[in-house]
């Protein structure tokens, strides 16, 4: 099985892309999917012995997490820690689950693929990229977004141009969703040829 990891920095038009592979019959392991649901499971009681008050109801306050954390090195550490091996395990899983289902290309959504070694896991690496104008547009019609968060996400992410120059297949959604549909289409057909490593 060949697997693809799929990046991009915020408002390039990843998670559409992601979609995009999902609808063509590639099965995709959304990370940020993943953090979700253990938030709401497993992780909440985890997270609430090391950040007391983070959680209501057996679930992670987000809001209330994100003001732990937020600007302190060492408390995002302790998340890290927490967190990361139940992201690895419930990808695991999945790359189990696809094998077992016989398919010949799996993709792995991982904001931070870069920034967290990610890229090691995979065998290609598909970079979601757009425009800058066109990527500070979306991001700034998100509701709560604010130019401050915005540039304080950027900063936590590998410049746009530093993760094209790393790809091993770039997908352009300047240019909407039908020619973004196109590229992934062509990334397939040529990942089919192509030999694990």
């Amino acid at each position: 099985m060949f697997v693809l990891g799929l990046t991009g920095s915020i408002g390039m038009g990843k998670s559409t892309t992601a979609t995009l592979f999902a609808d063509e019959g590639v099965p995709v392991h959304d990370a940020d999917a993943a953090v979700h649901e253990l938030y709401e499971g497993r992780a909440a009681p985890l997270i609430e012995a090391a950040f007391p008050g983070t959680t209501e109801n057996g679930k992670v306050d987000r809001q209330k997490l994100g003001a732990a954390v937020l600007g302190n090195h060492e408390a995002l550490k302790r998340l890290e820690i927490i967190v990361h091996p139940l992201v690895a395990q419930a990808r695991d899983h999945f790359l189990a689950k696809a094998k077992l289902d016989d398919a010949k290309i799996a993709v792995l959504d991982i904001p931070l693929l870069f920034e967290t070694g990610g890229d090691k896991l995979v065998d290609a690496v598909v970079v979601v990229s757009a425009a800058p104008h066109i990527q500070r547009q979306r991001v700034m019609e998100r509701p709560g977004m604010t130019v401050e968060k915005f540039e304080a996400l950027l900063v936590k992410q590998l410049p746009d141009a530093e993760k094209r120059k790393r790809a091993d297949f770039i997908v352009d959604s300047s240019h909407g969703v039908d020619s973004a549909r196109e590229q992934v289409r062509d990334i397939l057909s040529k990942v089919a040829t192509m030999a694990k490593k």
